[in-house]
Parts: C-alpha cells; sequence; structure tokens
C-alpha cells in the first residue's frame, strides 16, 4: 500500500508532469478495471493527507508544483497565525487574520504563497484548504447571556469565542468550566458553533485548572476497558518458567537512582572494575515488550499515548500502573525481567565490546539523587554506614561518569544546562513554594550512563541495516548559523566552519564566553539556531550529542519508541526477523516515529502549561512586591524579566515611562533615545510585581528605576525559545527582606521569594 502511494507521488512530481484528470490518471498509469476502485481510495487517502490537491477543475498534482505548502496552522492569540510546513528545510509562512479562512490552531492546512519572503521577512500566504481539523472540542470558560452562551476558549492560539446556541447549554454556568464540542466549523466572520459536552468545574474550584489543561491536550487519565481487563491478567510475580533461556543476574551488584518520588523505575545500573583496568558498565531495563504484545490492547493504546505526560501534580502514564509501577518497575529485592547491555569501557570512555541480551535481576537497592550526592559530595556519615557495601561502586560510578562526560565534550557536544523548576505543592494543590531543580553528580551518573547504552544499541542495530527508530537532531539551518556567526564576530569570537558546521565549534564559542558578560546572550541564540530532537526511521546522527549514532533504548515504561525497538532487537537477535517482517516494520515505522514525535510535543506542552499555570498561583498572592530577576528576553514590544526561581514575567514596553525605547534586533536591547540607557539579556534587574493574571497564565513585571541611569557594563546577550533556558553561573546576590528602595516616591520592601 504504501509502495502504490510512493509511486503515484513520484510520478505526479516528474517535471513533465501536469496536473491531470482521475480519467486521465487511469490511463496514463494503466489501472486495470479491478484496481479502479482501490486506486480511487489511494487518492482520497493522499488527499485526506495532504500529500496531493485536488483542484476545483478536478485535476491532481502535488501541492509544491502548485505554489502550495502543506503544514500545521500554528495560532496566534491576536489572531493571525503561521504555517509550519511539513518540509522541515523550509521556513515558516506568516497568515494575516484574513487569509485564516476558517483554520483555527493546529489545524492541517494547505497555503497558498501570496508574497515571497525576502531577506528576513517571512513569506506571507492564506489558507485555501483544511486538510483535517485538530480541535474537535475545545477546552474554556463558559459565559452566558439571555439568549445564548459562548466559551472562551483556555488556549489564547485559539481565536475567536466558540458560539453556544441556548439548548446546547446543558446546564452550564457563567465561570465555569467546560468542554464544548464544536458542531459547526468557523468561516470568514463567523465564528466556530458547539455544544457543552462536559462540565468540568468553577474555574475557581481546586483541581478544574489542571483538569482543564489535560482536557484541552485531550489526554486520558483512565485506560480503556479491555486495556484494564489486559493489564489485570498479567502476574505481578516473576515465576521459573518466565526466565527460561534468560541470563540469571541476581547475584550481580546493581541499583536504581531516580528522584525521591519516581515510581516507574525503569533503569538499573551495575558497574565492575575489570583486572585489565577497564569498567564493566551494565544497564539493565525493564523488559516490557515482554508483558505488552504488539497489536494487543495494551500496546495499541501506548501507541496513541506516545509518552507518559509529567504534569506538575500527577502523572499520566503511558502503561496502567499495574505495569509502569508494578511488574515492569525494577523495584528492589524482587525478581524482575530486564533487557541488559553489558559494556566493557576503557579509561578513555571508549566502548570496547559489548553483550545485548535478555535477563533476570534482582536491584540491591533504589537509591535516590539526592542520597548518593550525599554519600558522595557530602560524605554524610549515616548514609555511607547505611550503604557502606555500595559506596565504593558509587565512587567508581563517579570516576566512570566523569570520564564519558569528558569524551562527550571532547568530541563536541553540546553543553546546555538548562534550568529547570520545582513546584511544590499542598495537598488541595495549591503552590507553596517553587525552587530550582538543582541537577547533581548522582544525576550525571545516571545521564551518561544511559547516553553511552542508547549510543551503543544505536550503533550496533544501525551497521545490522534492520529496520529502527532512532532518536535524531538534525544540523541547524545554514541561514540561522550565519546570523548567529555574524552575531558573535560582532562580540570578537570567530564560528568556524559556518559551511558544514560541527558541534565541536559551537561548544568551543560556548567555552570562549564562559564567565564573561556575554555568556548569556550567546548561549540564548546559539540555542535559537538549533533544531528540535524528534524521532526517525532514518539514522541521520544527534547534532547536540555530536553523536553519529543515537536511540532511545533505556525508558520503555514511559516511551513507546524504546518499546518498538526492544521488539525489534530480539526478533534480530533471536533471528525472527524475515523479510516479509522487515517489509512491514519499514512500511509502518515512519509513521510510528511522526506520531511519537508529536505525541512528546504535545507530553511537553501540557508538562509546561501546569507548570506556568501554578507559577503564577503562585506569584499571585506575592502582587505589588519587588524582586531581583534577570533579563531572558528581549522583543519589540518589551523583555522577560526572569526571577532566581525559574518563573518569568514580561515587562511592557509601554511600562517604560522614563524614555522612550527603540528595539535593536541585532544586539537584541532596547535603547533609551534621550538617556540611551540599554536593557540588554542577561542584565540584572529589579521589578515590581504588578499583575500575576491565572487565566491567561501570565505575570506582568515593571522596573524600578534605582536611579541609575548610567549604562554601567551592560551585559550583551539575546532572545530564545521560551522553552529553553540557560544556566546562569552568577553568584546569588540574597536580598535581604528589610532593605528599602525609593520607588516612585514611595517606600517598599524588596523581598526574596525562598527558593
Amino acid at each position: 500500500m504504501m509502495d502504490k502511494k510512493e509511486k503515484i507521488l513520484a510520478f505526479m512530481r516528474e517535471d513533465a508532469y501536469k496536473p491531470l484528470l482521475f480519467g486521465e490518471l487511469v490511463t496514463v498509469l494503466d489501472v486495470p478495471k479491478s484496481e479502479i476502485g482501490k486506486f480511487e481510495s489511494l487518492l482520497m487517502e493522499l488527499e485526506e493527507e495532504g500529500r496531493i490537491f485536488k483542484t476545483q477543475k478536478d485535476r491532481y498534482g502535488v501541492p509544491e508544483r502548485m505554489n502550495l505548502i502543506c503544514g500545521y496552522l500554528q495560532g496566534n492569540e491576536h489572531g493571525y497565525g503561521f504555517l509550519i510546513p511539513d518540509d522541515e528545510n523550509m521556513k515558516d509562512i506568516f497568515i494575516p487574520s484574513g487569509g485564516l479562512n476558517g483554520a483555527m490552531h493546529k489545524d492541517r492546512v494547505i497555503a497558498r504563497i501570496n508574497k515571497k519572503g525576502i531577506g528576513d521577512k517571512r513569506a506571507e500566504g492564506e489558507i485555501i484548504k483544511i486538510v483535517k481539523r485538530a480541535n474537535k472540542t475545545v477546552v474554556g470558560t463558559f459565559e452566558s447571556s439571555k439568549y445564548f452562551g459562548f466559551v472562551v476558549p483556555d488556549d489564547p492560539r485559539i481565536s475567536g469565542d466558540i458560539f453556544i446556541p441556548k439548548d446546547e447549554i446543558n446546564g452550564a454556568k457563567s465561570g465555569q468550566k467546560v468542554v464544548a464540542e464544536i458542531v459547526v466549523w468557523p468561516a470568514k466572520r463567523r465564528n466556530a458553533e458547539g455544544r457543552i459536552v462536559e462540565i468540568i468545574g468553577d474555574k475557581d474550584e481546586p483541581g478544574s485548572d489542571i483538569l482543564s489543561i489535560i482536557k484541552a491536550y485531550n489526554l486520558r487519565e483512565d485506560f480503556p476497558e479491555e486495556v484494564m481487563r489486559e493489564a489485570k491478567s498479567i502476574s505481578q510475580t516473576v515465576t521459573e518458567d518466565m526466565i527460561k533461556g534468560r541470563r540469571d543476574l541476581r547475584d550481580l551488584t546493581m541499583v536504581t537512582i531516580d528522584g525521591e518520588d519516581a515510581k516507574d523505575l525503569d533503569d538499573a545500573v551495575s558497574l565492575e572494575r575489570l583486572p585489565n583496568g577497564n569498567y564493566r558498565l551494565g544497564v539493565h531495563i525493564a523488559d516490557v515488550s515482554y508483558y505488552v504484545k504488539e497489536n494487543s490492547p495494551l500496546d495499541i493504546e501506548a501507541l496513541k499515548r506516545g509518552t507518559s505526560v509529567y504534569l506538575v501534580d500527577r502523572v499520566i502514564p503511558m502503561l496502567p500502573k499495574e505495569l509502569s509501577n508494578g511488574i515492569c518497575s525494577l523495584n528492589p529485592k524482587v525478581d524482575r525481567l530486564a533487557f541488559t547491555v553489558m559494556m566493557e569501557i576503557d579509561k578513555s570512555g571508549r566502548v570496547v565490546d559489548h553483550e545485548i541480551f535478555e535477563s533476570v535481576i534482582n536491584v540491591n537497592e533504589r537509591m535516590t539523587y539526592t542520597d548518593v550526592y550525599k554519600i558522595l559530595e557530602e560524605n554524610d556519615e549515616r548514609l555511607i554506614e547505611r550503604y557502606k557495601d555500595l559506596c565504593g561502586t558509587f565512587n567508581t560510578m563517579k570516576e566512570l561518569a566523569l570520564i564519558l562526560r569528558k569524551k562527550r565534550m571532547d568530541r563536541g557536544a553540546i553543553d546546555f544546562n538548562f534550568d529547570e523548576a520545582k513546584i511544590i505543592l499542598d495537598e488541595k494543590g495549591v503552590p507553596v513554594e517553587v525552587k530550582k531543580y538543582e541537577m547533581t553528580i548522582a544525576n550525571n551518573i545516571i545521564e551518561e550512563f544511559m547516553l553511552i547504552c542508547n549510543e551503543t544499541v544505536a550503533e550496533r542495530f544501525f551497521w545490522t541495516n534492520t529496520p529502527f527508530v532512532y532518536r535524531i537532531h538534525e544540523d541547524p539551518d545554514t541561514d540561522k548559523i550565519e546570523a548567529f556567526s555574524e552575531f558573535v564576530h560582532n562580540m570578537g569570537y570567530t564560528l568556524k566552519g559556518i559551511n558544514k558546521i560541527h558541534p565541536k565549534a559551537l561548544q568551543d564559542v560556548l567555552e570562549k564566553a564562559r564567565g564573561t558578560k556575554e555568556e548569556t546572550i550567546i548561549s540564548t541564540v546559539m540555542l535559537r539556531s538549533l533544531q528540535k530532537a524528534r524521532y526517525s526511521h532514518i539514522n541521520s546522527g544527534h547534532f547536540g550529542l555530536a553523536a553519529k549514532y543515537y536511540c532511545h533504548f533505556t525508558s520503555p515504561i514511559r516511551r513507546y519508541p524504546d518499546l518498538i525497538i526492544h521488539r525489534i532487537m530480539k526478533e534480530y537477535l533471536k533471528g525472527d526477523l524475515n523479510p516479509a517482517r522487515e517489509d512491514l516494520l519499514n512500511s509502518r515505522l515512519p509513521e510510528v516515529a511522526k506520531l511519537c514525535s508529536d505525541r512528546e510535543r504535545a507530553a511537553e506542552e501540557a508538562e509546561r502549561d501546569t507548570e506556568d499555570l501554578k507559577k503564577v498561583e503562585f506569584m499571585k498572592k506575592h502582587e505589588g512586591e519587588v524582586f531581583e530577576g534577570i533579563i531572558s528576553n528581549v522583543t519589540s514590544f518589551g523583555m522577560f524579566v526572569e526571577l532566581e526561581n525559574t518563573i518569568e514575567g514580561l515587562v511592557r514596553m509601554s511600562s517604560l515611562e522614563d524614555d522612550y525605547y527603540v528595539y535593536n534586533d541585532k544586539t537584541y536591547s532596547l535603547i533609551g533615545e534621550r538617556s540611551r540607557k540599554v536593557y540588554r539579556i542577561g542584565d540584572v534587574v529589579n521589578v515590581t510585581l504588578i499583575k500575576a493574571d491565572i487565566s491567561a497564565r501570565k505575570i506582568e513585571f515593571a522596573i524600578v528605576d534605582t536611579g541609575n541611569t548610567e549604562n554601567d557594563e551592560k551585559s550583551e546577550e539575546p532572545d530564545w525559545d521560551e522553552d529553553v533556558k540557560p544556566k546562569r553561573k552568577r553568584k546569588k546576590k540574597i536580598m535581604d527582606e528589610a532593605v528599602i528602595l525609593h520607588v516612585q516616591g514611595k517606600k517598599k520592601k524588596v523581598k526574596k521569594i525562598e527558593i
């Protein structure tokens, strides 16, 4: 089926091809009479996928040869949007509000280019066809009037309220969070029409906020009945029959190292020093594929979900808890089935030999990052005594992790350490503390061990030429790299080899900028030049890791790509991969990789939304107070300031009343026309919290004028994607509550949030 589709596409992409009618295609392609129905179905499928386009005169062609682009619409709260093309080498296309033609955020669409992009200016287009609707339901706040109601979407990127006829309100009341099903799609100058299908609760009711986000992303907390029936039928103990043919590693000392609240423990590690001085590292991964059989209800549901979702107050697992927290979790002192990668690593960090096999294991201890850190870095006597039989192993693990990290850095892996927030909630879901999540040597141990394991597996199976799913990170866009090179050149840095950039060249710039005032701005602009990692059936390497081969093997409890490659690896190792099976996998894996990439993006957005929500809730009680922050982004409409605890808010350009400021997009700065005062990314500023808007999940700050109008060696730095923030290596400036500042003629306390 897939081959036939590709043949049709290849024919339509030929230079000599002109759009043909259905009958003409049948004749030219010599379709047998008995196959005409199937051929028509194939064309319909290709049209629904947006891969071919049927004109108003019923002629078929590929969009790219008709000045048309297929992709996804990314809406904007101001009413316009951007087409994100399927072709990742193409730049986004601006779609003005008048060119949306009823398309909504996330819809799959086809657009016509009306104005070509020139220089930095984007191409402009209009939507001419909606291939697939994304928003069958919308979550928002219901508002009623005398004769009708409407739903204001929670997601500001969905422009236009949803009109609700009086007989479709179904008991909803003003101010309630609801789910509206769309029954009439929007059109030019006409809003969508819908009906209320679920009332989540009052917008201020505890729990309804997170539940609204869960519904908005179509995340399902419960599992279908048939999935639960299968999960409950699985034995929670490992029997002797299960371990036949497996290597018995139950006497091998091994541990899991995870966060305190982790329940799905899918990786254990062991480490021995060999007589020749090398290390024997064992990475033992939960053998989920033993329990989750291909095309079973469990497997079908796991693929739909693609990944577990870690929200601020709960986990929505890919697999039911009977597996994710039960028989598949590598809990201590119980037998578990595993898939083991045993690697011999020399003193330079090179894997000189490895084995991959099914095993049965029994984890000695369930360790936490905190306890391992205290043992290794703080010499905690109580913990050292408690784990005296393991302390030597932990020290060897630290030794090997540092070797592996050095090897990775030496080859040019880009070292971005991002600040992550840890949000503490009370029993009612109210945020009581927001602080930075600290990465320690204990985290680094597991990170390095998983990285080397994933690389080893990917390289092994790349050379077997079997169907596979890789984790790839493609080379950055040349235009973006050239712009970055010009930017750092103006700061006195040289980027080598921009025509065929190597990650080491970027890492070298980062190293030279380390500790300087421009470090943050260079890190930030560099981040903007990189692509996003994704899953693919074709190996094209991982640019950020400077790795030729990489995959996700180590988390099959929470990621579907790991689960599917476990199955493939087992089939290969047992000699069960025949040509027919390979053909089936080759036809299926591209779709699986794309689905998993899409589900990963949705999970990341949902996780970020719940974090943003709780951060705003936390700040609400601090309105009017003053804080120290760092400028994290500068735009034409203002600047974003991030506090020490990762909470970020906007300082609007209009709030800068001491001067008229002009945005300089070359230096990512705001410059006062009269005073020449400059605000750049990385500058430390004091801000007043003006507003914490929970419904919009936004924070607004205003700059506190300390009376200093000089440009005192402002740090020179840029603008990054909202989900990426570089690690800052400045000392904390502790602000005492007793410090008094004069702010616009009033005295205010400068209060630091405890983090």
